[in-house]
Order: C-alpha cells, then structure tokens, then sequence
C-alpha cells in the first residue's frame, strides 16, 4: 500500500509539471498527461510495476465521463441529433469496420479477426476529444457538434459490439502480423495479464453471453427508471449536501462494479446509467458532484496510458507499428473526410472533424481484452492491436495542432478558439445573449439608468457593441463560472436572449434551480419553447415575433375601417386574453408530442379561439353602440 501511494505521488507531481507547461506551450493538456506517463514510465521506470494497478482506478475517469455524457442526452437531444447519429455516425462505423476487415482479410486472417479489429479500430477516443476540444473551446462549432455526434453513436454502438464479439469465437487462428500462432496460446486482456476468470459469463454458450449482455443493460434501464428517482427524493429530505455526492458516486461506481462483475465495460453501463437519469429532475446536481472527480481521474487515465506504452514491443520492430499505426489514421481521416463532403461539412469544421476522429480510443482495450477472452483475437495479436491503439491515442493531441495550422493558413482566426473575456463589472441585470433581440433590451434598460451586464459568445457581435460604446464581455453565457464573475449571485434579473433555444432552456432550468429569487425574463422563439421556458421556471417569457405582430396587426386595422381607438383596444384585448390562453394551454401541453398530435391542446385551443373572436366581436359592437347613442 505504501508503494502505490507512493507511485500516486510521482503521477500528480509528473502531472503538475508536465501539464501546465504543455498548456502553455499550446499542446493542450492531454498530451502532457501522455507525456508526463512516457517519462514516469517507458523512460524512468518510476512506476512501472504498478502502472495496471493504477490504470484499473483511473479508468474510473472515462466510466465517470460517459455517465456525465449521458446526463445531458435527453431523449429530445437525441431526436434533434437522429440525423448526425443515425446518419453521419452510423455511415462512420459501417464504412471504417468494412474498410479495415477486407484489408486484414485480404492480408490472410480470418473474417471474423478481421471483423473484430476492424470494430476495435472504427472507435475513436471519447476521453481525449472531448477533453482537447472543451478546452479549445471547439464544441460549440459545427465540427465539433458533428464530432461529438459520432463519438456518442460509437459509445452506444460498442453494446452491440460486446453482444456480438462472442459470435466471433472460433477455434484456430492462422496468421498474425508476425506469421502463424497457433490456437492453444493463453489470452490477456487489455493490460496484458490472464483474463481466464474474466467475468460471469464464462463458460457461457456464445448466444447465452449475446443475451445476457441485452439482459444487463435493460436491468440497469429499468433500475434507473424506477429506483433511483424515489432514493434521490427520499436524500432529498434529508438536506444534506454530502449524500447527493455520496449517492451519485454510488450510482457510478455501483454499476461500474456490476459490469466489470460480468466481464462488460464499466464505463457503458455508466453511460447507459447516465442517459437513464437524463430526464431528472436532479440531474444538475449529479452533474455538479460528479464534475471534480471525472476531472481528476480522467488525467490520471491519459498518464496511464502513456505510462503503459510497451515501448520494447515498439523497438523490436518500430518501422512496421509505426506505419500500421500511421495507415490506421489515414483510413479513417479518409472516410471521415468523405463524409465530410457528403454532409456538407465546410472550413475549419470539415478538418476538425476529420482530424479529431482518425484516433483508435480507449474502448478499444475493453474490445481487445473481451475478444481476447471471447477466444475471438490471439495473445499476440492483442499485444500488437493494444500498442497501435495507444499510439494512435498518443498523437491526437498533434492532430489538433494540425488542424489549427491548417485553419490558421485558411484565416487569421479559428471559430471557437478565441478565449473568455476576464469579466471585471458587476451589475443588477445580467443579459445573456445580445443578438437582434438582447441589444434591443440592453439600450433600453441601460438609458434608463440601470446597469447591465452584457454576455455572449459571439465575438463579432461583442466587438461591434465596443465600437458603438456599449461594454459587453465574450463568453459562454451558460457556462456557470462566467454567469458568477458577472455577479449572479447578487442579480436582481436573468435576461435570457441567446440564439438557440435549447440553450436558453437548459439555462432557465438550471438557474433556477439554484437562484429561487432571482427573476429570469426569457426569449422564446414559438409556441412550444413558450411551454419549455415556463416549465423551467421563467418568470416572464416573451415571443420574439409577437408584440411586432401584434403592432403590425393594429396597423392594419386602422387602415381597415376602425378607428385609432378601437384597434388599440382590439390590441389590447387579443394581448389579455393571449396571456390566459398561453396559461392554460401550459396545463395540456406535452413535451413528447407535436401540438397538432394533442387532441387535448388542439381543442382548448379551438375553444380559446372562439373566445377571442366572440370577445373582439362584442367589443367592437359595444363601442359602436355607445358611438351611436352619444
């Protein structure tokens, strides 16, 4: 025990070292996790002994990563991205897999190795883009968007991926890169020692193990739905901030420990855990608890992997892994390219989204090390698939430099890299987001003396506000530290102006679950983002489009036959009663159907229309009576 800790301090000396100095160099973090790992490990020898001790607790940081992923994929996120998922990420994996088993199948091995790797090789490193691209601030882009669209189409896919590896066993494999191995040679999994009682499935017939794996993941599905929710009220009560850390840490690391039970991947079932409880209410404060420690473990993951690089396999015969690992990631930069085209992905984002992907990821040990205990894929074999894939993983981060050389020769300024502005005013009302609608709040609230704290991640906007004298900072304006430097916490009013309404919800949703006094008036682009915003806790919702159309309604009324005063009344009429409608509309609507798929809402609002006809009607014809008479 005091060995490992002792081997603990060497990592998180080698990571306070190496990391802010790769940082400033412009490397990005994660190569300096990898290269820290290289120098503790390979080159030193520091903590060589204990590096798969290490690596099996550090895991927990992509485990704990994919169940944050999972918190933020609602069931409506993903219907939103059905066309990048089903599509862009569905045509990734077929055509990657397809590509790199005709090549190992043309090479001499057997379909269902070639099958195997190439599922193994089609994955990408979730752990590593996420991370470079959060940090360069790249998500929010279309590449990035696009990216992240195919890195969760693969995450999910590697359920079927494990279903199906059993199916692949057979009983004599031929050739390897190296010549022939025969068929009785042991089998390691993915950190090299003997995977023989590697999980509850052993033993199992092939379909046995295919129906066991569905069966697991629809138990932890159902377990979500129907314990976890009452468990979070039940806490809940008990108002004590430390059981919420407590509890979500149980929901990780207890289903990690059940898939790693059965030989299946921890950090899957996480995920699936994840997406289960994306629709919580409580799914902020997960988010929040479990933030701290992905963070930590997730670095200490990447120096693992580069401290278990097993450079003496490497040296022996460095010219062909090498050039194995080079062909890997231009047969996938190639098909991603291609579907860049096929998408319509253009610029910066098209080589982003090439470049970031062309990676092996971090699932593939967990391929390799079940393959391997499928009797699918030989010892020798993996030792090699294992290498490139950790190669592979290693010169990422030296991709992303390439592709910010390649955007900086195509212009002078890389969409998303540019960073936040240090926020250093403080004001009474915080407008997030200031487009065509934001700018138009902020003159008014700010020429009636009344400070405003402008946010919006849109730099052109921001620098064209400067020159016009209007103070405003660049930014996320959702992201939780920039809204505390403007000084949310002592804000009387939350403008929420921003551009997508998905980000405007999940705003309104979360600040108000943390600031119950603060007085948030929203943006809403229709009807239904009406509904959203009010269900997540808006206080005062506008339409973009409908006070102008209600004004331009009066116009032409006025030129119409009515007078001046009895269109302002019809307008002030249609407006009252637009607001009890609205109201009462809200009760009926429902966030999983379309309007016109609600028999409920389709008929109050037919009788709320009739009501507002009838009201505008008597209305006119009362003021035309007292017209006549006087």
């Amino acid at each position: 025990m005091t060995d490992l800790f002792a081997d603990i301090i060497i990592y998180l000396i080698a990571a306070v070292i190496a990391v802010p100095l790769a940082s400033r160099l412009g490397l990005g973090s994660v190569l300096g996790y990898l290269a820290a790992g290289i120098a503790i490990g390979p080159v030193l020898g520091l903590v060589g002994a204990k590096t798969l001790e290490i690596q099996h607790f550090a895991e927990f940081g992509v485990v704990m990563m994919l169940f944050v992923i999972g918190l933020e994929l609602t069931p409506k996120t993903l219907w939103d991205m059905r066309r990048k998922i089903l599509g862009l990420g569905g045509l990734q994996l077929a055509i990657s897999i397809g590509a790199i088993s005709w090549l190992l199948v043309k090479a001499g091995y057997a379909w269902q190795i070639g099958l195997a790797v190439g599922m193994i090789f089609a994955l990408s490193s979730t752990a590593i883009v996420l991370q470079t691209m959060t940090e360069k601030g790249l998500m929010r882009t279309n590449g990035g968007r696009s990216s992240f669209a195919v890195l969760l189409t693969q995450d999910v896919a590697v359920i079927p991926m494990l279903a199906l590896m059993p199916l692949l066993a057979i009983q004599q494999v031929t050739a390897n890169l190296d010549g022939s191995i025969s068929r009785g040679q042991s089998f390691v999994d993915a950190q090299g020692h003997s995977a023989a009682s590697n999980g509850l499935l052993q033993g199992l017939p092939a379909w046995a193990s295919a129906v066991t794996v569905i069966v697991i993941f629809v138990t932890i599905i159902l377990i979500g739905i129907f314990l976890t929710r009452p468990i979070f009220r039940f806490i809940h009560h008990a108002r004590l901030r430390e059981m919420y850390t407590a509890l979500a840490l149980l929901i990780v690391v207890g289903t990690a420990v059940l898939m790693k039970m059965i030989g299946l991947s921890p950090a899957l079932g996480s995920f699936l855990a994840g997406v289960v409880l994306a629709n919580s209410e409580f799914r902020h404060e997960l988010h929040s608890d479990i933030e701290p420690f992905k963070g930590l473990l997730l670095g200490l993951f990447f120096i693992t992997v580069g401290a278990g690089i097993n450079f003496s396999l490497l040296f022996g015969n460095p010219f062909l892994i090498i050039c194995q690992t080079i062909g890997l990631i231009f047969i996938k930069a190639s098909v991603l390219y291609v579907l860049s085209l096929l998408f319509r992905i253009k610029g910066h984002s098209r080589w982003l989204f090439t470049l970031s992907l062309a990676q092996a990821g971090e699932f593939g040990f967990v391929l390799i090390n079940y393959a391997v205990f499928s009797s699918v894929i030989p010892e020798l074999l993996a030792e090699r698939l294992l290498l490139i894939v950790a190669l592979s993983m290693l010169i990422t981060p030296l991709l992303f430099l390439a592709y910010e050389a390649l955007a900086s020769c195509m212009s002078d300024v890389i969409p998303g890299m540019e960073s936040a502005d240090e926020i250093d005013d403080q004001g009474p009302v915080i407008i997030a987001g200031v487009g065509r609608f934001g700018q138009i709040v902020n003159r008014l609230v700010r020429n009636s003396g009344i400070k405003t704290i402008v946010l919006d991640d849109n730099l052109k906007t921001i620098q064209l506000m400067r020159r016009f004298g209007f103070k405003g900072f660049f930014g996320d304006p959702t992201r939780p530290e920039l809204l505390s430097a403007a000084g949310i916490d002592n804000a009387r009013v939350l403008v929420v102006a921003l551009d997508d309404p998905d980000k405007s919800t999940h705003l309104v949703e979360r600040i108000r679950r943390e600031y119950k006094d603060l007085h948030i008036v929203a943006r809403a682009f229709d009807r239904n983002h009406v509904f959203e915003l009010h269900n997540a806790g808006a206080d005062d919702i506008v339409r973009e489009t409908f006070d102008s159309s209600l004004r331009a309604g009066r116009y032409v009324l006025e030129n119409a036959g009515l007078t001046e005063f009895e269109a302002a009344e019809a307008e002030n009429t249609f407006y009252q009663h637009d607001r009890r409608a609205m109201r009462a509309l809200t009760k009926v609507w429902k966030h999983s159907a379309s309007l016109e798929d609600n028999p409920a809402y389709v008929s109050l609002s037919r009788a709320l229309e009739q009501e507002l006809e009838s009201a505008l009607l008597t209305q006119l014809t009362e003021k035309r009576k007292k017209s006549d008479t006087t």
